[in-house]
């Protein structure tokens, strides 16, 4: 891992962070040259799919090239993973090379293995290291992580990130919540890192405690996991909450990371030097224009262990290529995730996204913030399938009007254009997450 703090300037933690759109190009186009190389004789998945299509190493003469070959989803992983137990087909290293491996959750499949090689890691750390110093994080601060550390891949990152930067860290990991809370405010924790979800519930059990996070010395939230980390509606309900800035740190256990906000707070920043980031329409799966809505597909470009070529991350984001307000030239992605393809739902013809409902209900007087989206038979259309509408369940505030569910309902009709039958219920009532909260259920 890195011994000691290394940033480049005094707001720029890599010289990288600044090269130019020629540059980052032709980086890109000489590591994944190397990379296909690699994977063409060391990982016996890419090897096996190469001749299938007939390509070769030396067929990728351009970026435009890569979209000659055909995208990796989760399925193929999975069906490497049973083909060559433990650790996959996909993995293109020795074993005896494999010095961390971290796990997915295993909530819609059996949990997953993700290999790092010690380059891996040390990569990993300077790259999360990048993105905490752009966010203001200093050598005189003090980090508390609320990632979990059982299993999940965020908490270690983080500390080591963090440990690079040389802040005090407290790695506090997602449970205690009280003792959380207790040790913000006698260690003067200065910034702190977890789920949307578990930064809500602290503000709850600070409250029940008597204490105010506001009054705390805490003045950056970092947020993962979930979506919700560029939700306007709760961004802002988390800043007024802690009296802090949010900022969106987006990654998934197939690629670490991909891309956070910087201090500028203009969308989560794509780390161009460690993947290469294509947007495409789900339905031609052509590349679509910055501005539009797309699928974010990643592939890697020195990762040694489990390197994915043109990765389908299933996340719908919009890409901006211009160099962002802070100077910084790598391409961000304003909003952050929008959503998740496979979540979008189909109301009357007209396609709602989960995070759009997040952000009607907690921007609305009297909401908690604590929701379920409920998707069932009752709600589909027998003919088409199709939604007929939303069946929500909502908490309201113990001062929220007599007509709220009423009010939701017609504000959700107002402006996501379909109609929602809101039960409410009171607050508390709703389960919290300490780690990823799961918001919308289908029976």
């Amino acid at each position: 891992m890195t011994d000691a703090p290394r940033p480049h300037s005094e707001t720029v933690w890599d010289a990288a962070e600044l090269w130019s759109r020629d540059r980052i190009e032709a980086h890109q186009l000489e590591r994944l040259q190397a990379q296909v190389a690699r994977l063409a004789s060391d990982s016996p998945f890419y090897a096996r799919r190469f001749r299938e299509i007939g390509f070769a190493p030396g067929d990728l003469r351009s970026l435009e090239d890569l979209r000659k070959l055909p995208v990796t989803r989760k399925q193929d992983y999975l069906q490497g993973l049973e083909t060559a137990p433990p650790w996959g087909e996909l993995l293109a290293v020795d074993p005896a090379e494999v010095v961390r491996v971290h796990f997915s959750s295993g909530t819609t499949s059996q949990p997953t293995p993700a290999c790092w090689t010690a380059h891996d890691l040390e990569r990993w750390s300077d790259l999360y290291a990048r993105y905490l110093y752009a966010q203001g994080l200093r050598r005189t601060d003090v980090f508390q992580c609320l990632f979990s550390y059982a299993w999940f891949v965020g908490g270690l990152g983080a500390t080591a990130a963090a440990t690079a930067v040389g802040a005090t860290v407290i790695p506090g990991g997602s449970g205690d919540s009280k003792r959380q809370v207790e040790s913000i405010f006698r260690f003067g924790t200065t910034a702190v890192i977890g789920t949307p979800s578990f930064l809500a519930h602290l503000v709850e059990v600070a409250t029940e405690m008597g204490q105010d996070l506001r009054q705390s010395p805490v003045r950056m939230l970092c947020l993962g996991g979930e979506s919700g980390a560029s939700i306007p509606a709760t961004r802002a309900r988390l800043e007024e909450a802690w009296g802090a800035k949010t900022f969106d740190c987006y990654g998934s256990l197939e690629s670490q990371p991909i891309g956070w906000d910087t201090a500028a707070q203009s969308g989560p920043t794509l780390a161009e030097d460690f993947i290469y980031a294509e947007i495409l329409d789900p339905e031609t799966m052509e590349p679509v224009p910055d501005g539009e809505r797309g699928v974010l597909v990643v592939s890697h470009l020195d990762k040694e262990a489990g390197p994915l070529l043109r990765w389908w991350t299933g996340d719908i984001v919009v890409r901006d290529s211009r160099p962002a307000p802070d100077g910084r030239t790598h391409a961000r992605l304003p909003g952050g995730v929008l959503s998740r393809a496979d979540d979008m739902l189909i109301v009357r013809g007209v396609n709602v996204f989960p995070t759009a409902i997040e952000d009607v209900i907690r921007s609305h007087p009297g909401a908690t913030g604590e929701y379920r989206i409920i998707v069932d038979d009752s709600l589909k259309d027998p003919a088409t399938g199709f939604l007929t509408g939303l069946k929500l369940t909502v908490e309201a505030q113990s001062d929220a009007p007599q007509d709220f569910g009423g009010q939701l309902a017609a504000r959700i009709r107002d402006l996501l254009t379909v109609r929602a039958a809101v039960e409410v219920v009171e607050a508390g009532s709703l389960p919290r997450a300490v780690h990823k909260a799961k918001r919308l259920l289908r029976s």
